[in-house]
């Protein structure tokens, strides 16, 4: 018995270590071509739909010195001064003053500004006061389209009217 380990005249063995024909495997190809056209049109789809966001800015008009002096009749100017506590009053020139409410706010402005045209508004926001209330403010004075006021902090006289008037 010359040769390997072949047992029954050449035979290939069977079972575990049997050689299998390779078989050959045909290559895929994809063609992405039209995946970019729809990537394309998806892409300016939503360019071309999506509403954006403009960005949210107020336009200050400032006198071009510190020192300038503007000149405003008290009939024209409604004073708003808005606590910390966040209870506004109100005054026109030198009446007394009024209480509002922040609901009422609007239509206080509104009213005020169709019967003076002229009407210049000046808010005054106490220190101790949030943020969100003066903001709070400022939208309702955009809401109502009122385009002339001012910002001042509220000063202790302003504080001693309201103590006043308060009773």
């Amino acid at each position: 018995m010359s040769g390997g380990g072949d047992i029954g005249g050449g035979r290939e063995p069977k079972g575990k270590h049997a050689k299998k024909k390779k078989v050959k495997r045909v290559g895929v190809r994809i063609d992405f071509t039209p995946l970019v056209d729809v990537a394309f049109l998806l892409l300016t789809f939503f360019m071309l739909t999506t509403v954006f966001n403009t960005p949210q800015t107020m336009e200050l008009n400032l006198p071009p010195d510190d020192k300038t002096q503007v000149e405003v009749a008290e009939s024209s100017l409604l004073t708003v001064r808005v606590m910390g506590s966040g209870v506004i009053w109100w005054n026109i020139g030198s009446e007394p003053l009024n209480k509002v409410e922040f609901k009422d706010l609007r239509a206080l402005l509104l009213e005020r500004n169709r019967s003076n045209p002229k009407l210049i508004t000046l808010i005054k926001v106490d220190r101790d006061g949030k943020y969100t209330q003066m903001v709070d403010v400022m939208d309702e004075l955009n809401l109502a389209n009122v385009t002339r006021f001012s910002l001042a902090p509220l000063t202790e006289k302003d504080k001693a009217l309201v103590t006043k008037a308060q009773g």
